[in-house]
């Protein structure tokens, strides 16, 4: 089968990784699968796409917002390349309209797939309602709180509208009790190591993070907290955790080239968003690394974790549930290994690149029978 998936976003986010994940592992099963990109990307998306093992990558304008001169390129651009392909994946508002028009000009319309990655009430307009209730073959939602929404919307019927969650690499991202971390940050064996990886935007719960932290070593709970991103609230952390005096045990990493051998490194990996952040990939990464997870109970954690079992859930938001969950694996080293066990063997058998790649393949094949 030769699919073409079309992103349009400028730089790293997780609609473009997930667009790299299903290439890369249609791929590997034998499959033509290409990423189109926007021009001018080459650092911030296609670099990290090819790092990711995408080998097909193209690229077109794919411009934000309206632009009828550029607009009208992209629509050739694409009309030509969409003649030599039998499925056309799109991943956000722009190319998702380029490819419905390429395929209402054209005599032989391929069928158009539509990731939504975003918890984002879609408005049933009349233009909506066309775009997704005819133009478009199926919708994917990377979580079933998604895929609710856009039932709900009225704009797909329910048995064209999917959930295929987030995945991690399931090569990459294996249990392993090994790691330089420890050595790296001069942490003594018998502290554990608690982290969290993610930029430093509000909704991610960093400050509910150090709320929990500041409660736990006043009452002289032992630990060393890392933090792996970068964000616009980064150097609001860096001060509080000076003024909080928790500077000894507590570091601040940076982006890190490698989030692999980082996660494989901490004890207790965290995942603490406000609110539902889509597709969660770093939480899927924590579990098929075997790490021992506390997580909010929004999203897509939710749905794919059982409290007690494969992670521990706290509400979102809540500092104090979350100290009382850190308190609790901080003290249970047997608790931590069965839960990170357990969440290695659910990630997979479950939430790979390769499994979620299989399923969508699966929903491919149905809308071209002859491929």
């Amino acid at each position: 089968m030769r699919v073409i998936h079309l992103v349009s976003c400028r730089g790293w986010s997780s609609d473009a990784y997930w667009a790299a994940q299903m290439c890369r592992e249609l791929t590997r099963v034998g499959h033509e699968a290409t990423l189109i990109c926007p021009t001018g990307s080459e650092q911030r998306v296609m670099a990290r796409a090819r790092a990711e093992g995408v080998t097909r990558i193209e690229t077109m304008t794919l411009r934000t917002g309206l632009r009828p001169v550029v607009d009208v390129g992209d629509l050739r651009a694409l009309a030509r390349r969409a003649a030599t392909a039998d499925l056309l994946h799109v991943h956000r508002s722009k190319e998702h309209w380029l490819a419905a028009l390429v395929n209402r000009r054209s005599t032989q319309p391929r069928p158009l797939v539509r990731t939504r990655h975003i918890v984002q009430a879609l408005r049933p307009h009349a233009l909506n309602r066309w775009l997704y209730g005819r133009a478009t073959g199926l919708v994917v939602a990377v979580s079933e709180a998604i895929r609710r929404q856009c039932v709900a919307a009225g704009l797909a019927r329910a048995d064209r509208v999917v959930t295929l969650s987030g995945a991690a690499d399931g090569d990459r991202y294996r249990p392993s009790g090994s790691s330089g971390l420890r050595t790296e940050l001069r942490v003594p064996e018998d502290v554990p190591i608690v982290g969290l990886v993610s930029g430093f935007r509000v909704m991610k719960g960093h400050g509910v993070v150090l709320d929990a932290a500041e409660a736990l070593a006043r009452v002289g709970r032992r630990f060393h907290l890392v933090f792996a991103g970068r964000g616009p609230f980064e150097v609001g952390m860096r001060e509080r955790v000076t003024r909080a005096g928790l500077a000894d045990r507590v570091s601040f990493l940076g982006f890190v080239e490698d989030p692999a051998t980082l996660i494989g490194g901490l004890d207790i990996a965290l995942y603490p968003p406000l609110e539902s952040d889509g597709m969660s990939r770093v939480l899927f990464e924590y579990l098929a690394s075997g790490r021992a997870v506390i997580a909010s109970r929004v999203g897509a954690a939710a749905e794919v974790l059982e409290d007690g079992a494969t992670a521990l859930l706290v509400p979102g938001g809540d500092a104090p549930e979350l100290a009382r969950a850190l308190d609790r694996l901080l003290g249970d080293g047997g608790l931590r290994q069965t839960l990170g066990r357990r969440a290695g063997v659910a990630a997979h058998e479950r939430f790979t690149g390769a499994r979620v790649a299989e399923c969508l393949l699966g929903h491919y094949q149905r809308l071209v029978p002859s491929a």
